[in-house]
């Protein structure tokens, strides 16, 4: 059996959503990326992901609202956001309270997203 896993990534840095798309191929995993919330909810729906790592920070939709909407249409839905900004506090909480799995700062590390993989997928 394969150890292959879906990967969803939601950022607006384009170079930077491309990048961490390549180090996750490398690692052997299946990668789906959207540029923003609201495409990231509507990939979500479609590829059905193990795992999703999502910006804060984006035109649109913040990772929090996409993160909630998400939520609400697959309370399993495994996330971990990503900041480069102070988080609000009153949406994480709310976030840790809906099963938040994890939030990690910018810049992250091939590393660290591997373990989180490892971990949660």
């Amino acid at each position: 059996m394969s150890d292959k896993k879906t990967i969803l990534l939601v950022d607006d840095d384009v170079d930077l959503l491309e990048n961490t798309a390549f180090m996750i191929k490398g690692m052997g995993h299946d990668v789906f990326t959207a540029g923003d919330g609201e495409e990231g909810i509507s990939k979500y729906k479609d590829v059905r992901p193990n795992l999703t790592f999502m910006d804060i920070r984006m035109p649109k939709m913040d990772g929090y609202d996409a993160f909630f909407k998400i939520k609400q249409f697959d309370p399993n839905a495994k996330v971990v956001l990503i900041t480069a900004y102070n988080q609000d506090e009153k949406k994480y909480l709310k976030a840790k309270s809906m099963s938040l799995l994890d939030s990690i700062a910018k810049p992250y590390s091939f590393e660290t997203l591997e373990g989180l993989i490892q971990k949660y997928a």
